[in-house]
């Protein structure tokens, strides 16, 4: 299935909530967000029959985010439930990591394939206050459960925001000398109101990451998953480390996938505030044509591209990022 710029979209990312445990500093406005009422999110029997609704025009990889998706009792069925469809050849999962490390096995037995954890510094104070009280040990924990049971390729998220110091980066260049995991810098988004501010660019990075002299990046392309990172290895390292470029050197012309957020939204664009409505569709005895019929028009209305490099980052969302799931 294509859009009208020529992008195959095969790839929904599916909001199951929008609670989470963490206040992330940039996901979170200082006020903090009018939560959903229970009536108002999208059964599991509804976000189901989306999904196998849109598995039969195209869809093939499905990635489960929130809010935090493991706060949503009975995630794991619903992730047996997706398996179960034989239509989905790819079921992922974005985490804070928190709650993984006591659920990691039976995720993979449900049949999730892999996940991307966020782990902006592992400075343990530094972490409790952009996550407002979270425990980086915890979130350790999950990524190393998530490596024993097999959920792999396992991909850390790290936006770069003013926190992250050179003693973070010491330990993802270790990390990824010691195990298969691929280590993701996401350059700064400024998405509405946020507590934390950038950091250092990709480029900084990078120069940053060969000063420790365990050799020189350099590119490779063997990398799983439906992202738009792009990805390089140091020698004799088990990990690799990728560069997500949003604002500076956006992705929009390969961009592959659509949104639905716990509300019951399409969104065909992260940043944009283009939404079709799913929920009442559903709600209302809609056939799965008529759902098809909504995903189809989501496509139609696919933007070339965003234009937050141009807005200088002063466009208003009424969305915020922990409301859409990134």
């Amino acid at each position: 299935m294509y859009d009208g710029h020529n992008r195959q979209i095969n790839y929904l990312r599916v909001s199951v909530t929008d609670r989470c445990n963490f206040r992330c500093a940039y996901c979170m406005p200082t006020q903090g967000v009018k939560l959903l009422r229970h009536a108002e999110i999208l059964t599991y029997e509804e976000l189901l029959r989306v999904i196998r609704v849109v598995s039969e025009h195209g869809v093939s990889k499905i990635r489960l985010t929130g809010g935090e998706p493991l706060v949503r009792r009975g995630i794991v069925d619903f992730i047996r439930s997706i398996a179960n469809l034989n239509t989905i050849t790819d079921v992922s999962l974005t985490t804070n990591g928190s709650l993984l490390a006591g659920m990691a096995a039976k995720l993979k037995d449900a049949g999730l394939n892999r996940v991307n954890i966020s782990l902006d510094t592992i400075d343990p104070d530094k972490f409790r206050n952009i996550t407002y009280g979270g425990n980086v040990a915890e979130t350790i924990k999950g990524m190393e459960a998530a490596l024993a049971v097999g959920l792999t390729p396992v991909k850390l998220n790290v936006v770069l925001t003013n926190i992250i110091s050179e003693r973070d980066l010491a330990y993802f260049v270790d990390l990824v000398h010691r195990e298969p995991i691929s280590v993701r810098f996401i350059e700064y988004m400024p998405i509405g109101e946020s507590q934390a501010g950038p950091g250092p660019g990709i480029e900084e990075i990078k120069v940053m990451i060969n000063a420790f002299g365990r050799g020189t990046l350099k590119p490779t392309l063997n990398i799983r998953g439906n992202g738009p990172a792009k990805y390089f290895y140091l020698p004799q390292a088990k990990g690799s480390f990728g560069f997500i470029t949003p604002i500076s050197e956006h992705f929009c012309g390969v961009c592959n996938r659509i949104r639905l957020t716990a509300d019951g939204k399409f969104k065909p664009c992260l940043l944009s505030n283009q939404e079709i409505d799913v929920k009442a569709a559903l709600r209302q005895g809609a056939s799965d044509n008529e759902i098809a019929e909504l995903f189809y028009k989501t496509i139609a209305d696919k933007p070339q591209g965003h234009t937050l490099a141009n807005a200088g980052g002063q466009t208003k969302f009424f969305r915020k990022m922990s409301q859409i799931g990134g």
